[in-house]
């Protein structure tokens, strides 16, 4: 069950707007009362051209049911003339319904509209910035999706994101993680992720600066089973929770194997309970499984072809959760096989992001079939130099 940020991105070289706000590769989260005027039969104009896609959980449920799983999204559109949502809404839902996704735990907002990302499409294929205005997902209160989550059970519950809702990232994020607790004792396992939450990730990385929104994870991670990151994200993390300025950016490797070092200490080795946490990288994601030693697990699927990288973290995560969803109780029991989980979500990352806009879930398969992919010829997991 996927919870959080419906969202419709919207992609234009046009948006030169977004250029302003945030940098190429960053994000910056924008207030609904500063959306650009764009009319509901605007954003129709670019659903027609093929430019706007269902973003958020709309990068993973539907990876997930075409996977063959089971798969459940709670999420909050905004009212409209369109069968009772807004235009942004209306896609969203009819995207996720028509992949076999469960949309019975949306609500609607009788006020704010769904929430939006203008993209900015640049010439050489890498991530433009995202301006993103969180809308209706700003409103996102987690007692009304608790009787949800006890009447689908669900294996696994993924929140996406933290630090992008204003009332699911309240109380300095100790209400998210008492939410994910709640879901832990129902029996589900916990996965969420952050995001590159700032317009401009290299000046802060730089100067060994954090993001405060980021000490939300304080308290979160203790309560998560699963969690992945980006190396960006991953250096900013750790400048935000240790306050030291530890990580400027010089040395990836160096970043990878500190952050990993860092939650294995404080959390893996606190919680008394299998953990998996990560770094993803371009060519695959280095892990931590169980408190062990931090290891590569390399991609055998990147081999060119990317059409749009928005979304490359959110499949890769589809990936991983799927498999785990399928193994809960080796999970639980410290026997999963985690390097093949991570290659799973290489390659489900890389049949996403290869995809054309138009048909962003069609090359995925069935997730024996992933799975058998992911066993053939192993790639040796190396480990990391530092960090064990």
């Amino acid at each position: 069950m996927l919870l959080n940020t419906a969202v419709l991105d919207i992609r234009s070289a046009d948006f030169a707007f977004v250029k302003k706000l945030v940098d190429a590769g960053g994000l910056a989260r924008c207030a609904t009362e500063d959306l650009p005027y764009y009319t509901q039969s605007d954003i129709e104009g670019y659903l027609k051209q093929g430019r706007c896609t269902a973003g958020g959980p709309g990068n993973t449920a539907p990876l997930l049911a075409r996977a063959g799983l089971k798969v459940a999204v709670g999420v909050i559109l905004g009212k409209g003339r369109y069968d009772g949502f807004d235009i942004q809404g209306r896609t969203f839902y009819d995207t996720l319904v028509n992949n076999g996704v469960d949309m019975s735990a949306t609500k609607t907002h009788p006020i704010l509209p769904t929430g939006t990302t203008f993209i900015h499409e640049t010439p050489d294929g890498e991530r433009g910035g995202l301006a993103y205005f969180p809308n209706a997902n700003n409103d996102f209160i987690f007692k009304h999706f608790q009787r949800d989550v006890e009447r689908i059970a669900p294996k696994v519950v993924y929140y996406m994101y933290v630090g992008l809702s204003g009332r699911g990232d309240a109380n300095r994020g100790r209400d998210l993680a008492a939410f994910m607790k709640w879901c832990r004792e129902k029996g589900a396992l916990t996965i969420a992720d952050s995001h590159t939450l700032t317009g401009n990730p290299g000046a802060l990385i730089a100067k060994g600066k954090g993001v405060p929104t980021y000490k939300n994870l304080r308290p979160l991670l203790a309560e998560l089973d699963i969690f992945f990151t980006s190396v960006d994200e991953a250096r900013m993390i750790r400048n935000t929770l240790e306050g030291k300025k530890t990580d400027r950016g010089e040395d990836v490797q160096a970043s990878i194997d500190g952050f990993l070092g860092f939650a294995k200490t404080q959390y893996m080795m606190k919680s008394g309970r299998p953990q998996l946490f990560g770094v993803t990288v371009k060519n695959g994601a280095y892990i931590c499984w169980n408190g062990g030693d931090i290891h590569f697990v390399e991609s055998k699927f990147m081999d060119g072809g990317v059409v749009d990288l928005v979304g490359a973290g959110d499949s890769f995560r589809a990936g991983v959760a799927g498999y785990v969803a399928r193994n809960a109780d080796a999970f639980r029991a410290g026997t999963l096989d985690a390097d093949e989980a991570v290659q799973v979500g290489n390659l489900t990352a890389t049949l996403f992001v290869t995809a054309p806009l138009d048909n962003r879930y069609g090359q995925i398969l069935p997730m024996e079939e992933l799975i058998k992919k992911a066993k053939a010829k192993k790639p040796r997991a190396r480990k990391a130099k530092a960090g064990k």
